[in-house]
């Protein structure tokens, strides 16, 4: 006699049937996108009522006894959704590669009144798209933002003063361009308290993303400011002595980014005036600019908020607010130019938040033998996240444990190699980390720890600790360990999460996976 399944184990199965349904929707509406593009680029129709008919017919020829009296209906339901998908009006963004956007997710986010494409071109093919009439408008990236400024019919100010269009819009006949990367940057000065009005500022970096910087600081007045790069006339040889009394100082190079994550340009200690720095780079979201600023008390901003607010402003473009779009950072209006209206900036805010946290791990740090690999196990679980656990790393990487090369190396060649692990894990993005207890005792590791995390220092009665297989514990005992570290679990941490014991491990669990995840909402 076969065993029957408990409720539990059928709505489990249930949940895997249904998140497996919710993929394929996924996929299946990108698809459709893609089909109404090609259909108007070739002059096709959306619907066609025979194709649709055949296509019932078809499915339940070969649906299951269960499912076959329904599919007509589940179907029908499906392709309406398409065609209306398929007929939204077509945005996209527009650059040579572009694997890793988040302009699709950031757009559906802020309006759905319009469909989103990712477009690659060749520099060869740009006249042709901009002639071709399938797309009624598009962000671009580079390289193709002057390109783009010189096809454009019409341009405003910021693009007229850069030479640089991030935002295109195709109507009544003419071509539009707008720049909404310098409002990006006023959002992200602003919602961090920065004030660059009377400063004098340094910009890292001459390319597109500083031109849009430099018109948003003449837009905010800023009293002085100064280009530092490899060949202007303040440079990294010279920028100590020519710009040593800089308030602000802004990076926008890609020095830093991921997967580079360990450089850095300037020594910020030698500028003593210097009173907030400023990183258009928003992978990792905590540069170790910026966190050498922050070491220092200065004030930070990343750039995550750049690229959210100027997708903002594009959005409002192609949903048609052309007069709410220009309303943004314009410097004429009645409340100032960093005024956003409190409607808009809460949304702004809501998918700042929705991405940092999709984009950061969730880190957990804490002494030995509290629960955190486990814990980390099965908030992996529940959120689909890929789990490292870099004590397992570790021994994949070296071939033994950290027990055996403690016990055969020492403490010290084991912290060594433990820096190596958390150098190559933690820049990386949407993980589920688990770190061992030490991993506050190097402080390098705390850039790695921080730069792309939320960091949970997971905190449980001493009493509570295990010493099994753990060497240093056992040497030296979990209180004298705990004395040693606390201080840096406390302040690598972004969140504390303390629990006592528990009757049912499991108890523990679900009540700490709920307090994580709740934080991260």
């Amino acid at each position: 006699m076969s065993e029957r399944p408990d409720l539990n184990e059928l709505r489990n199965k249930l949940d895997g049937i249904d998140n497996s349904i919710l993929d394929l929707l996924e996929e299946r509406m990108a698809t459709c996108r893609q089909i109404g593009n090609y259909k108007r680029e070739n002059g096709l129709d959306v619907y066609i009522p025979a194709r649709e008919e055949e296509k019932f017919k078809a499915l339940e020829e070969i649906a299951g006894f269960e499912s076959r009296p329904y599919v007509r209906e589940l179907f029908k339901t499906l392709m309406d959704i398409s065609k209306k998908h398929q007929s939204k009006p077509a945005f996209g963004v527009l650059g040579r590669t572009l694997a890793h956007t988040y302009s699709p997710e950031i757009h559906s986010l802020f309006d759905t009144s319009y469909s989103y494409s990712v477009i690659e071109r060749e520099p060869e093919e740009l006249e042709t798209l901009f002639k071709s009439g399938v797309f009624k408008g598009f962000n671009v990236t580079i390289p193709y933002k002057k390109n783009a400024c010189a096809m454009c019919d019409e341009l405003d100010d910021a693009s007229k003063t850069t030479g640089s269009v991030n935002t295109v819009l195709f109507e009544d006949g003419k071509v539009k361009g707008w720049n909404t990367d310098y409002f990006g940057f006023i959002y992200m000065l602003t919602r961090k308290g920065i004030s660059v009005k009377d400063k004098k500022v340094l910009v890292l970096g001459t390319g597109g993303a500083a031109s849009a910087v430099f018109y948003a600081l003449k837009t905010l007045g800023a009293a002085e400011t100064y280009a530092c790069d490899l060949e202007t006339d303040i440079n990294y040889s010279n920028v100590y002595d020519r710009a040593s009394d800089a308030q602000v100082i802004v990076n926008c190079t890609p020095v830093g980014m991921y997967p580079k994550v360990d450089n850095s340009l300037l020594d910020l200690t030698k500028f003593p005036e210097l009173e907030a720095c400023a990183d258009v780079v928003y992978n990792p979201s905590r540069t170790k600019f910026l966190q050498e600023a922050e070491a220092l008390g200065l004030k930070t901003c990343g750039g995550l908020a750049m690229l959210v607010a100027q997708a903002y402003k594009s959005s409002r473009v192609f949903a048609g607010d052309i007069a709410g779009a220009e309303a943004l950072g314009n410097p004429d209006s009645e409340n100032g130019a960093a005024y956003v209206p409190a409607e808009a900036a809460e949304l702004i805010e809501k998918v700042i938040k929705i991405l940092e946290n999709r984009m950061r791990n969730i880190t957990i740090i804490g002494m030995p033998g509290s629960g955190k690999s486990l814990l980390a196990r099965n908030i992996a679980t529940v959120t689909g996240r890929t789990l490292v656990d870099l004590d397992i790393a570790f021994a994949e990487k070296f071939g033994r444990t950290p027990a055996e090369v403690i016990s055969e190396s020492g403490e010290d060649a084991f912290r060594e190699m433990e820096c190596e692990i958390a150098a190559e894990f933690l820049p990386k993005s949407g993980l589920v980390v688990s770190c061992g207890g030490g991993v506050v005792t190097r402080d390098v590791n705390k850039f790695y720890v921080r730069c792309n995390s939320n960091v949970f220092y997971l905190e449980r009665p001493l009493t509570a600790l295990t010493d099994k297989n753990r060497p240093i514990s056992q040497l030296h005992g979990v209180e004298k360990l705990y004395e040693q570290r606390k201080d840096k679990y406390e302040t690598w941490c972004d969140y504390k999460v303390s629990y006592d014991r528990f009757e049912e491990k499991n108890d523990f669990y679900d009540k700490a996976i709920a307090d994580i995840l709740g934080k991260l909402k």
